[in-house]
């Protein structure tokens, strides 16, 4: 395969991708962070260029092995259109957040701007923090405290993930009066919302609400289209 590396040529395949949305999901939002500052130093390939078949996202350098986990994602097309094939179709895990969201629990309307080419969330002007919290971020100190609570944690390897998702990736924390999180949102890799968590002593008063509303909109004025 063809790693691409011209940024005319990743701004065209990325044109290509949003217009083939859902289906291109798996590989989209790594082509969309390759495109800003590429933070995760992944790479883009495709099988030919520029009537590509088939588009693998993995970290650069990466070779196939059987032990990719979820570094690598990858989508084909069917010859002669301009859509992802869908007959088999990626289906996303359970508890997927696609970029950006769980709209529906939050009451966001999804708006499609013109044939599945791009998407835009209207917010309700009411959601805010609530009073004794502010909207923050999550720091180095805190990956200890992520890792226990995530489904995924309480290992080294997670761990080391961890680390490096909140020191590359965009990231949402709620605190409370004395700056200690009460819940959060990071984004990984592929755009994706990877750990959401509200404290159990601070669920049932609206904090992950405002943590994903806050997450989707810096998402989208980053160019990142609004998904549940």
């Amino acid at each position: 395969m063809k790693i691409l590396t011209c940024p005319a040529h990743l701004q065209h395949l990325e044109g290509i991708l949003r217009k083939s949305l859902p289906f291109s999901l798996p590989v989209f939002g790594a082509v969309l962070n390759i495109n800003r500052g590429n933070p995760g130093n992944f790479e883009v390939l495709v099988d030919k260029w520029p009537e590509f078949g088939a588009v693998l996202a993995r970290p650069s350098g990466q070779v196939a092995s059987g032990d990719m986990g979820n570094s690598r994602r990858r989508v084909t097309r069917c010859p002669g259109t301009c859509q992802v094939c869908s007959e088999h179709p990626w289906v996303p895990p359970a508890g997927f957040v696609g970029p950006w969201g769980h709209w529906r629990a939050l009451g966001l309307d999804l708006g499609v701007l013109g044939a599945g080419l791009g998407y835009r969330a209207h917010w309700k002007q009411e959601f805010g923090p609530a009073p004794g919290v502010r909207v923050g971020s999550l720091s180095p100190s805190h990956v200890d405290l992520l890792n226990d609570t995530w489904p995924y944690g309480r290992n080294a390897r997670s761990r080391r993930y961890l680390a490096e998702i909140l020191r590359r990736f965009p990231q949402v924390c709620l605190q409370d009066s004395s700056g200690q999180p009460v819940a959060w949102v990071l984004t990984d890799h592929f755009g994706t919302g990877t750990h959401s968590y509200t404290l159990p002593e601070q669920r049932r008063r609206g904090h992950m609400q405002v943590a994903l509303t806050v997450a989707a909109q810096r998402a989208h004025a980053r160019g990142f289209p609004t998904f549940g």
